[in-house]
């Protein structure tokens, strides 16, 4: 039955991460693997979506019992799925983007203006971050300026003005929005950590090329020592733990290019099998 297939695709979507996650491997190809995350979740939410629809919509005879009961699940399903989808859409988008507006006027307000987008807190905290979207604003404060040699600032305003320069915000925001519209009992906010993890590591390799190993994983140690006394744990200053793996990547090997087609094959396919299963079905 197809809405008992397509169910069971979810299901085997979302229990992909649980596997994912401890293939540290996959986290030196940064930019496939959140491809492979993302894709995965993506595919997950329109199995969940398309099951009732597609089960419906389709001639058949009067169901059995078994029949009947998996039509109910799938129609439970696909409906609550919409309406968090719709809802995690709305909401998600509309709190971050109150949130940079309300941050980005406070730090224009308190902040030194450096540039027409760099703000300088007056703060005796060691900490930088971005504040994304129209009107972008990275922050240092000044703490960091005076207790960060010159190769580490240099290496922490290379990763922040990464992050503002591709957009990394818009990774883990769709994330969320798919993440979250899917039932409680089948997703992992492993997930979710990874992906704010692999968003990072992108940032690392990009500032990598300007500013070096050395300096950068300098100044990962210095945010993240910082950050175990504070409670900014905004770019650079996450966690000790983040930061004991991203300097582990940092200084690890690039991977072979095979194995990056892997992941973008792995990503091609979590997108592709579901319908062409289902087509098969319907065949």
């Amino acid at each position: 039955m197809i809405a008992a297939l397509l169910l069971l695709c979810a299901a085997a979507l979302l229990a992909a991460p649980h596997v994912l996650v401890r293939i540290e491997r996959l986290r030196r190809s940064p930019r496939a693997a959140l491809f492979v995350w993302q894709a995965l979740s993506l595919s997950a939410v329109l199995c969940l979506l398309t099951a009732a629809p597609i089960a419906w919509l389709r001639p058949r005879p009067l169901p059995t019992v078994p029949e009947a009961l998996v039509l109910v699940v799938a129609t439970i399903a696909s409906i609550g799925v919409l309406v968090r989808l719709l809802v995690n859409g709305h909401s998600v988008g509309r709190r971050i983007r109150a949130a940079r507006d309300e941050h980005r006027q406070l730090v224009d307000l308190v902040g030194r203006h450096e540039g027409a987008h760099t703000r300088v807190l007056p703060s005796e905290r060691l900490s930088a971050y971005y504040v994304p979207g129209a009107g972008s604003r990275l922050v240092i404060t000044e703490a960091a300026l005076a207790a960060l040699p010159d190769d580490q600032l240099a290496a922490v305003v290379a990763h922040e003005e990464a992050h503002l320069r591709e957009r990394h915000d818009l990774v883990p925001e769709f994330f969320t929005v798919l993440h979250t519209a899917t039932p409680r009992p089948l997703r992992t906010d492993t997930a979710l950590r990874e992906v704010a993890l692999l968003v990072e590591v992108l940032a690392d390799r990009a500032a990598r090329e300007d500013v070096g190993e050395v300096a950068l994983g300098r100044a990962i140690v210095s945010l993240s020592e910082a950050a175990a006394q504070t409670d900014l744990t905004p770019g650079l200053s996450a966690g000790a733990g983040a930061a004991a793996t991203r300097i582990r990547l940092l200084v690890a090997d690039d991977p072979a290019p095979w194995q990056t087609l892997v992941l973008y094959a792995v990503c091609a396919a979590a997108l592709v099998v579901p319908p062409v299963l289902v087509a098969v079905v319907v065949r």
